[in-house]
């Protein structure tokens, strides 16, 4: 048995700016996104990890690396969803921007683009799940700690708990939030705590 410890960055300027879809824009922790880092690895310090993995963006990879203190293994796979014509923008002014695109993603963003020319929500979950099979063969058992993305986190989630993934945002993973889940043998998916504290 796997036991995943999937892992939300710890805070940037733009999660504080009301929530300004960062994406692929490869922006810092701020100061209170370190202190969060800093407060994961006091939460899980009695654990030990076999790999650390990381998306390639900096707010992730930094997180991982505090919270872990270990070797982490950039991945591009866990890189953010492509948020297209949304990034850098905030949810109020894309919709007033484009509504259409909003409708359609939230209507079923497993065949629809994330902001008209991002990625589609089957592409997200396809690589996400792909990373997690190939590191499942590498690791059949134990503990591994995985730093990712608010999208690619919930799109994933909700596409292993067998949900719409329109329904993704109901499934809320806070910054430097831990969320732990176990692979069987067989491939089975058991989610085990959200948002959770050890």
């Amino acid at each position: 048995m796997l036991n995943v410890y999937l892992l939300r960055h710890g805070q940037t300027a733009w999660n504080a700016d009301n929530n300004r879809y960062c994406g692929r824009t490869d922006i810092p922790l701020t100061a209170k996104g370190i202190q969060q880092a800093e407060a994961v690895r006091e939460q899980l310090k009695g654990i030990e990890f076999d790999g650390v993995y990381s998306s390639p963006l900096e707010r992730a990879f930094m997180t991982a690396n505090i919270a872990s203190g270990a070797y982490v293994k950039k991945d591009e796979r866990l890189i953010e969803a492509d948020f297209g014509g949304w990034e850098h923008k905030t949810k109020e002014e894309f919709i007033a921007e484009a509504p259409e695109h909003w409708h359609r993603w939230m209507e079923d963003p497993y065949a629809h683009r994330a902001g008209g020319s991002g990625e589609s929500g089957r592409e997200i979950v396809e690589r996400v799940d792909a990373f997690f099979t190939d590191v499942h063969r590498k690791h059949p058992a134990g503990n591994i700690l995985v730093a990712a993305h608010n999208g690619v986190n919930r799109l994933f989630l909700a596409y292993k708990l067998g949900m719409p993934l329109r329904n993704y945002r109901m499934l809320v993973q806070e910054n430097a939030s831990v969320t732990m889940f176990t692979l069987d043998a067989g491939g089975g998916f058991t989610l085990q705590h959200l948002n959770a504290k050890f």
